[in-house]
Protein backbone atom coordinates (compact mmCIF):
# COMPACT_ATOMS: atom_id res chain seq x y z
CA UNK A 1 0.00 0.00 0.00
CA UNK A 2 1.39 3.38 -0.93
CA UNK A 3 1.05 6.66 0.85
CA UNK A 4 -1.15 8.11 -1.82
CA UNK A 5 -3.70 5.33 -1.48
CA UNK A 6 -3.73 5.44 2.31
CA UNK A 7 -6.25 8.33 2.68
CA UNK A 8 -8.52 6.58 0.17
CA UNK A 9 -8.47 3.43 2.25
CA UNK A 10 -9.41 5.38 5.33
CA UNK A 11 -12.32 7.08 3.63
CA UNK A 12 -13.54 3.86 2.07
CA UNK A 13 -14.27 2.02 5.26
CA UNK A 14 -16.57 -0.92 5.20
CA UNK A 15 -20.13 -0.16 6.12
CA UNK A 16 -20.14 -2.32 9.20
CA UNK A 17 -17.43 -0.23 10.84
CA UNK A 18 -18.92 3.07 9.77
CA UNK A 19 -20.71 3.32 13.05
CA UNK A 20 -18.33 4.03 15.88
CA UNK A 21 -18.53 5.07 19.47
CA UNK A 22 -21.57 7.19 20.50
CA UNK A 23 -22.86 7.12 16.97
CA UNK A 24 -19.96 8.94 15.48
CA UNK A 25 -17.83 7.45 12.83
CA UNK A 26 -14.51 6.09 13.87
CA UNK A 27 -12.48 8.49 11.78
CA UNK A 28 -13.89 11.40 13.82
CA UNK A 29 -12.82 9.67 17.00
CA UNK A 30 -9.42 9.09 15.52
CA UNK A 31 -9.23 12.75 14.56
CA UNK A 32 -10.32 13.81 18.07
CA UNK A 33 -7.78 11.40 19.53
CA UNK A 34 -5.06 12.84 17.28
CA UNK A 35 -5.99 16.44 18.21
CA UNK A 36 -6.07 15.53 21.93
CA UNK A 37 -2.72 13.78 21.61
CA UNK A 38 -1.20 16.75 19.80
CA UNK A 39 -2.66 19.12 22.42
CA UNK A 40 -1.24 17.07 25.30
CA UNK A 41 2.01 16.77 23.43
CA UNK A 42 2.08 20.55 22.86
CA UNK A 43 1.19 21.27 26.48
CA UNK A 44 3.67 18.88 28.08
CA UNK A 45 6.46 18.81 25.49
CA UNK A 46 6.36 21.80 23.13
CA UNK A 47 5.72 24.43 25.79
CA UNK A 48 8.60 23.37 28.07
CA UNK A 49 10.85 22.97 25.02
CA UNK A 50 9.92 26.47 23.86
CA UNK A 51 10.66 27.86 27.30
CA UNK A 52 13.93 25.94 27.45
CA UNK A 53 14.90 27.26 24.02
CA UNK A 54 13.99 30.81 25.08
CA UNK A 55 16.07 30.45 28.26
CA UNK A 56 18.93 29.02 26.25
CA UNK A 57 18.67 31.85 23.70
CA UNK A 58 18.64 34.41 26.52
CA UNK A 59 21.65 32.74 28.15
CA UNK A 60 23.52 32.83 24.81
CA UNK A 61 22.62 36.50 24.34
CA UNK A 62 23.73 37.24 27.92
CA UNK A 63 27.02 35.46 27.27
CA UNK A 64 27.46 37.42 24.04
CA UNK A 65 26.88 40.68 25.91
CA UNK A 66 29.21 39.56 28.69
CA UNK A 67 31.90 38.53 26.21
CA UNK A 68 31.60 41.90 24.44
CA UNK A 69 32.02 43.64 27.78
CA UNK A 70 34.99 41.44 28.59
CA UNK A 71 36.47 42.13 25.15
CA UNK A 72 36.02 45.88 25.69
CA UNK A 73 37.58 45.58 29.15
CA UNK A 74 40.46 43.56 27.71
CA UNK A 75 40.99 46.18 24.99
CA UNK A 76 40.90 48.93 27.63
CA UNK A 77 43.38 47.02 29.82
CA UNK A 78 45.61 46.40 26.81
CA UNK A 79 45.62 50.11 26.04
CA UNK A 80 46.30 50.90 29.68
CA UNK A 81 49.13 48.36 29.81
CA UNK A 82 50.67 49.77 26.63
CA UNK A 83 50.39 53.27 28.10
CA UNK A 84 51.99 52.15 31.36
CA UNK A 85 54.74 50.28 29.53
CA UNK A 86 55.48 53.37 27.44
CA UNK A 87 55.58 55.47 30.62
CA UNK A 88 57.86 52.91 32.27
CA UNK A 89 60.15 53.00 29.24
CA UNK A 90 60.28 56.80 29.45
CA UNK A 91 60.90 56.66 33.20
CA UNK A 92 63.63 54.07 32.71
CA UNK A 93 65.29 56.24 30.06
CA UNK A 94 65.12 59.22 32.42
CA UNK A 95 66.58 57.18 35.29
CA UNK A 96 69.39 55.95 33.05
CA UNK A 97 70.13 59.45 31.80
CA UNK A 98 70.03 60.84 35.33
CA UNK A 99 72.22 57.97 36.55
CA UNK A 100 74.75 58.63 33.81
CA UNK A 101 74.73 62.35 34.55
CA UNK A 102 75.06 61.77 38.29
CA UNK A 103 77.78 59.18 37.69
CA UNK A 104 79.67 61.59 35.45
CA UNK A 105 79.20 64.35 38.01
CA UNK A 106 80.38 62.06 40.82
CA UNK A 107 83.38 61.00 38.71
CA UNK A 108 84.25 64.64 38.02
CA UNK A 109 83.84 65.46 41.71
CA UNK A 110 86.04 62.52 42.72
CA UNK A 111 88.70 63.58 40.22
CA UNK A 112 88.54 67.15 41.56
CA UNK A 113 88.82 65.92 45.15
CA UNK A 114 91.67 63.59 44.22
CA UNK A 115 93.47 66.48 42.50
CA UNK A 116 92.92 68.68 45.57
CA UNK A 117 94.17 65.90 47.85
CA UNK A 118 97.20 65.33 45.63
CA UNK A 119 97.93 69.08 45.68
CA UNK A 120 97.51 69.16 49.47
CA UNK A 121 99.82 66.17 49.89
CA UNK A 122 102.35 67.74 47.49
CA UNK A 123 102.29 71.00 49.51
CA UNK A 124 102.67 69.10 52.78
CA UNK A 125 105.54 67.08 51.35
CA UNK A 126 107.23 70.25 50.07
CA UNK A 127 106.74 71.89 53.47
CA UNK A 128 108.13 68.80 55.21
CA UNK A 129 111.07 68.74 52.83
CA UNK A 130 111.67 72.45 53.47
CA UNK A 131 111.46 71.91 57.27
CA UNK A 132 113.83 68.95 57.15
CA UNK A 133 116.18 70.81 54.84
CA UNK A 134 116.16 73.81 57.20
CA UNK A 135 116.69 71.46 60.16
CA UNK A 136 119.52 69.70 58.33
CA UNK A 137 121.13 73.07 57.44
CA UNK A 138 120.84 74.16 61.06
CA UNK A 139 122.35 70.89 62.22
CA UNK A 140 125.10 71.31 59.63
CA UNK A 141 125.74 74.90 60.84
CA UNK A 142 125.89 73.70 64.43
CA UNK A 143 128.18 70.86 63.50
CA UNK A 144 130.32 73.25 61.46
CA UNK A 145 130.30 75.75 64.33
CA UNK A 146 131.21 73.04 66.80
CA UNK A 147 133.99 71.80 64.53
CA UNK A 148 135.20 75.35 63.94
CA UNK A 149 135.08 76.08 67.65
CA UNK A 150 136.89 72.86 68.44
CA UNK A 151 139.49 73.59 65.79
CA UNK A 152 139.84 77.17 67.06
CA UNK A 153 140.18 75.97 70.65
CA UNK A 154 142.76 73.47 69.58
CA UNK A 155 144.63 76.10 67.57
CA UNK A 156 144.42 78.60 70.40
CA UNK A 157 145.55 76.13 72.99
CA UNK A 158 148.64 75.46 70.91
CA UNK A 159 149.36 79.14 70.19
CA UNK A 160 148.28 80.87 73.44
CA UNK A 161 150.70 80.91 76.27
CA UNK A 162 149.84 81.19 79.93
CA UNK A 163 150.85 84.81 79.90
CA UNK A 164 148.47 85.52 76.92
CA UNK A 165 145.71 83.92 78.89
CA UNK A 166 146.25 86.11 81.90
CA UNK A 167 146.37 89.27 79.75
CA UNK A 168 143.11 88.29 77.90
CA UNK A 169 141.41 87.66 81.20
CA UNK A 170 142.38 91.07 82.53
CA UNK A 171 141.12 92.79 79.39
CA UNK A 172 137.85 90.93 79.61
CA UNK A 173 137.41 92.00 83.19
CA UNK A 174 138.11 95.65 82.27
CA UNK A 175 135.51 95.49 79.47
CA UNK A 176 132.80 94.20 81.77
CA UNK A 177 132.26 97.34 83.82
CA UNK A 178 132.35 99.44 80.70
CA UNK A 179 129.40 97.59 79.29
CA UNK A 180 127.23 98.07 82.33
Amino acid sequence: MSLVSFPAVLLAEPAETAEGFLGLPMWIWQLVNLVAFLGVLGYFVVRPLTQAFRRRQQAVEDRIIQSRKQREEAARLETEIHTRMAQLDRDLAQVRARGLAEGEQARTELIRKADEEAERVRREVEEEIARRLAFAKEELRRAAADLTAAAAIEQLSVEITPEDRRRLLEEAVKNLPERS
